[in-house]
């Protein structure tokens, strides 16, 4: 660059640097300008304000249905849209703050953070000077209410003129500032600046004290007259602890949980949204109780409407007593969520805490999952699609996978201090331990304090207390140690005995898994075994008696059952026959790396279980297991597996379509973590034998007191066979391995009962098959089936009257034409010839 472009570059930047100079001045100018209209604008506005007074004086005095939400702005005076703006500079300043006015007075068009009430008498000031018809005043009026009163306004039959839709605006907007006054506790809701916000929070948190005799009812404002809780029956509660009655409160722990650090938080997978679900059918009585359920919900403040994009699906389960438990169908949110891990505790570490306890309290949560709230913000996630409406849950519900590890996140942090010092708690249930009565009273009262801070209730009906023995979790604590519940070993225990061939087959195919860990097998289940053999006649004696009771016993016992440890993956074989289910929990031991069962379990199905066809039969047996189960398999540390001998199970998760039965089981599965693998027949023969433990047992058939005309003719040809058996036998003894029910043969009278058998006008000659069958329906002798094969084969009448079994020979074929001499030659033999020097036969070859 050379002198002369430097000096014009220099020149053209100090220009630049003047203009910036003046434009900066300029736009003081206008700040200090713009200062000056607003002060002015202020001061004209409440001029104006003074001058009407009294129209103001009347609006504010106005009735209004419902509590404002926010100061109004001033209706009155209305002013005249100002003049088009001219585009002159000295004009500018004038047509600004005649527009700022008229924007100050004029009515809003969308409701906002304004009651109804305040809404409508703003858009009727809009409306007298509008112009516009009834129709499109209706529309807009609609469509600017808030986005809570439109969900619940939309539910309902809206009326056709702006008066009506206005009033029920109004009335919806009451409900909704009713509950919300409910929720905390009756005091309405104010709107407060930012700076007051937290003093007036803590303010109304410390005046809130509800007295123990009449507490807050859900659903009633604080003006009225408080209905008293219907009283909770403490007779199983030792009296120490009636002053705390209200931890058992059925009421207080149906209303919504506070806000807590370990509320259910739904993260969901990056990039991933909750899916819409379908709406259920439901029939005239599902359609009541979800109308109910709805209803309670809402006033319980556990639900509120929504306007989410997500929507599960709702339908309902049919309980044992018949009534309906509302579901819904989070599968497709629990495949997006982000997991929480947090462990559950070991059993084993709960067995090294009661050394020396003696005295034992067991508590049981009341609506669990309920007591917990969803983080605020996730609240969206969790709605659900019904036919009144759209709603979604402020608790946690149940459905959600994750569900155990963040209650037993809460309870472990409200007992930290507590834990693993008298305190052992395993989602909802809580054991309580103590050395000695004294101390243990004194451990109890802290615990239900503790929970009665935390608003977390106990379930009367299922706590106990100040045992001495009580069952947890699958084990009996007491005293003297910890042993094996009964329950969950029943299906061995009380396995019936034995009184077939078959039954006998079916136990020992059982046993015979787990061989490998009884000492000496061979021998103890050596009477057993000797009755399989179809040789012998099947006998039952004392020593089959004390063989089986032998080896139950030691199913029921180490080293076979092994403690449930649910830091190790678990496994669940399941089978279903026509009769019963039956199942096996197994793990894998550590030490020498064998499956060791933990539990067994046998189900008899019921009359309408037994028309399941093979495929809910099955599917049904792995929902009794997990049910059964529960409290080891939900929340265990790792996926459990499921083994199943019918493959189509594989895609039951995966499924698109299923009938309702299926949908609720599939549902119930949600909560668990778990893989189905096929697994032949052949090698799931444990649960299979558990499943056919309730077979019918053969009874004999009753004799018939009178012979039929046709049966006659029958009776007397082998009447005449089997009393001349009869009296060659006399009195001599009969070989063990005959059956009762039959007729043993002595060698003599053999070949009659054969003849009998085979060639009487009865049978017709039959084949070998045949004729051993009929003759063993009456008759018996150790080597009847050789010698009905022989007899048969040795008949002429048969040789020479049955066409042979064999394929007929095919039809002769020209030979080759021979290429050289000898390589093909004829042979045959001349006979019949007249005796020529002694010989009658001619050999005779050909080439």
């Amino acid at each position: 660059m050379d002198s002369a472009e430097e000096t014009e570059l220099r020149r053209a930047l100090s220009q630049q640097g003047v203009l910036l100079g003046r434009q900066q001045e300029e736009l003081e100018a206008s700040r200090n300008a713009y200062a000056q209209v607003s002060l002015q604008l202020s001061q004209l506005v409440e001029r104006l304000d003074q001058l009407q007074v009294s129209a103001s004086a009347a609006q504010a005095a106005a009735p209004v249905p419902g509590p404002e939400r926010a100061v109004s702005r001033h209706a009155e005076p209305r002013l005249n849209p100002p003049a088009p703006y001219s585009g002159e500079p000295n004009s500018c300043r004038s047509f600004l703050s005649q527009c700022s006015l008229v924007f100050a007075l004029q009515g809003e068009g969308e409701q906002g953070e304004l009651s109804v009430s305040v809404y409508s008498i703003e858009f009727r000031t809009l409306a007298a000077s509008c112009g516009w018809n009834e129709k499109a005043l209706w529309d807009h009026f609609l469509h600017g209410l808030a986005e809570h009163v439109k969900d619940e306004i939309y539910s309902l039959e809206l009326p056709a003129g702006l008066d009506g839709l206005i009033d029920l605006a109004i009335q919806v907007d009451d409900r909704i500032t009713l509950r919300s006054r409910h929720r905390r506790g009756g005091f309405p809701r104010e709107r407060v600046t930012s700076a007051e916000s937290v003093t007036a929070r803590d303010t109304i948190s410390q005046c809130l004290v509800l007295p123990e005799e009449e507490p807050m009812q859900v659903g009633r404002v604080m003006s009225c007259s408080v209905l008293q809780e219907e009283p909770v029956s403490l007779a199983d509660v030792p009296e120490v602890y009636h002053d705390l009655r209200a931890v058992f409160s059925k009421s207080r722990a149906s209303s919504l949980p506070p806000h807590r650090p370990y509320d259910c938080a739904i993260d969901l997978l990056p990039g991933t949204s909750p899916p819409r679900g379908r709406l259920y059918s439901l029939s005239g009585p599902e359609r009541e109780a979800m109308e109910r359920y709805i209803h309670d919900s809402l006033a319980a403040g556990i639900i509120r409407p929504s306007s989410s994009p997500a929507g599960a699906g709702f339908f309902f389960v049919e309980k044992k007593d018949g009534s309906l438990c509302p579901c819904i169908d989070y599968r497709g949110l629990n495949d997006i969520t982000v997991k929480n891990r947090y462990p559950l505790p070991l059993m084993s570490s709960a067995f090294e805490l009661l050394q020396g306890a003696t005295i034992f309290t067991k508590l049981d949560l009341r609506s669990a999952y309920h007591l917990v709230r969803i983080r605020e913000g996730d609240e969206w996630k969790t709605a659900f699609n019904t036919h009144t409406g759209h709603f979604e849950y402020l608790v946690m519900p149940f459905g959600l996978s994750y569900s155990p590890a963040v209650f037993q996140a809460l309870v472990k942090d409200v007992l930290r201090d507590m834990v693993d010092r008298f305190v052992f708690v395993y989602l909802d249930d809580i054991l309580i331990f103590s050395q000695n009565e004294h101390d243990h009273v004194q451990h109890v009262r802290r615990v239900l304090q503790r929970l009665l801070e935390n608003r977390l209730f106990a379930k009367v009906e299922k706590c106990q207390f100040h045992a001495q023995s009580v069952p947890f979790l699958g084990f009996v604590l007491s005293p003297e140690g910890i042993r094996m519940d009964l329950a969950k070993v029943k299906a061995v225990a009380d396995w019936p005995t034995p009184d077939s061939r078959r039954a006998v087959q079916r136990f020992l195919g059982f046993a015979n898994f787990y061989r490998r860990f009884i000492r000496n097998f061979s021998q103890v289940a050596l009477p057993l075994m000797d009755l399989t053999s179809t040789k012998k006649r099947f006998c039952w004696l004392s020593q089959a008696q004390t063989a089986f009771e032998n080896l139950k016993s030691r199913f029921i016992s180490a080293p076979i059952l092994t403690t449930p440890d649910s830091s190790r993956q678990f496994i669940v074989e399941v089978d279903a026959s026509e009769v019963g289910v039956g199942a096996v929990l197994s793990q894998r031991s550590p030490s020498d790396e064998r499956i060791h069962p933990c539990a067994f379990f046998s189900h008899r199905l019921t009359p309408t279980e037994r028309n399941y066809d093979i495929g809910n039969r099955e599917l049904l047996a792995v929902k009794l297991a997990l049910e059964e189960w529960r409290h080891w398999l939900e929340g265990a540390g790792f996926p459990f597996i499921v083994w199943t001998d019918h493959k189509n199970l594989e895609y039951i998760r995966t499924a698109k379509r299923m009938n309702s039965r299926q949908a609720r089981w599939a549902l119930f599965f949600g909560r668990f973590r778990f893989t189905i693998s096929y697994r032949p027949g052949s090698k799931n023969g444990k649960p299979d034998a558990l499943s056919r433990i309730f077979e019918a047992k053969a009874s004999p058939a009753p004799p018939v007191a009178i012979l039929h005309p046709e049966r006659v003719v029958v009776a007397a040809v082998t009447w005449g066979v089997e009393s001349r058996v009869r009296t060659a036998l006399g009195d001599a003894t009969v070989p063990a391995g005959c059956p009762e029910s039959l007729l043993f043969v002595p060698e003599s009278l053999r070949t009659s009962v054969l003849h009998w058998g085979h060639s009487s006008s009865l049978a017709c000659h039959p084949g070998a098959t045949r004729t051993h069958r009929l003759i063993k329906q009456r008759f018996w002798w150790p080597s009847m089936a050789r010698d009905a094969r022989r007899f048969v084969a040795a008949c002429p009448i048969c040789a020479a009257g049955k066409g042979s079994n064999r394929p007929p020979a095919g039809l002769l074929q020209l030979l080759s034409v021979p290429s050289r001499p000898w390589s093909h030659i004829a042979m045959d033999f001349v006979t019949g010839l007249p005796p020529s020097n002694g010989k009658t036969v001619v050999l005779t070859v050909v080439d």
